[in-house]
């Protein structure tokens, strides 16, 4: 049997509760689907002590306008710290997820040497191999957002082998063939916004 009558105020009270309730519960949900990919990053930076910074700017902060397109356009210094011990190479992607058509591919190099320690600043480690970027070049291209701040992230791969991969791969490739390959991984993250 189903009864159907009228809410009065009560009813309205309880309809403008759940109301309320819904909506928190969703600006809720939005807030953790925002942060899902600091925490997981953050995660990633400090698993069995392998790092990646840089002396140029600390995770999450600015970075200087001498490594974007408004300076110099060189890459920043990076420090490795942690690389295990049977990692046979390394690889690093920078890219901005935050670009207006989707994640924006800034540098890829590979098979650089575990011992190198970190790449210095407007360099490329001895050995080591550059693929493509989004610019089209192989090389560092800084950040250049067309607008508000964006998040770079330095993502630092240590391998099992060196990659049978030719000067000029793209990130999709680069991410191919690491796969299977990934001993640990690292990362830092740079702001920048134009003024």
């Amino acid at each position: 049997m189903i009864l159907v009558g009228k809410l009065g105020n009560g009813g309205r009270e309880v309809r403008g509760a759940l109301g309320r309730r819904r909506n928190l519960f969703l600006a809720s949900v939005a807030v953790v689907s925002l942060l899902a990919p600091y925490a997981r990053y953050e995660e990633v930076r400090a698993m069995n002590g392998f790092s990646l910074s840089s002396p140029a700017f600390p995770h999450n902060g600015a970075i200087p306008s001498k490594y974007t397109c408004d300076g110099a356009d060189v890459n920043p210094p990076l420090t490795f710290d942690g690389v295990p011990g049977n990692a046979r190479s390394l690889a690093l992607i920078v890219d901005d997820p935050d670009a207006p058509r989707g994640t924006w591919v800034h540098w890829v190099v590979w098979n650089i040497a575990p011992s190198t320690g970190g790449i210095s600043e407007n360099a490329v480690p001895p050995g080591a191999l550059q693929g493509t970027n989004d610019f089209r070049a192989q090389r560092y291209g800084g950040p250049c957002p067309p607008g508000g701040t964006h998040r770079y992230f330095f993502k630092l791969y240590a391998l099992d082998a060196p990659l049978p991969l030719e000067a000029g791969a793209t990130k999709a490739r680069l991410e191919e063939a690491m796969r299977g390959h990934i001993l640990e991984k690292a990362g830092l993250v740079g702001l920048y916004g134009r003024k």
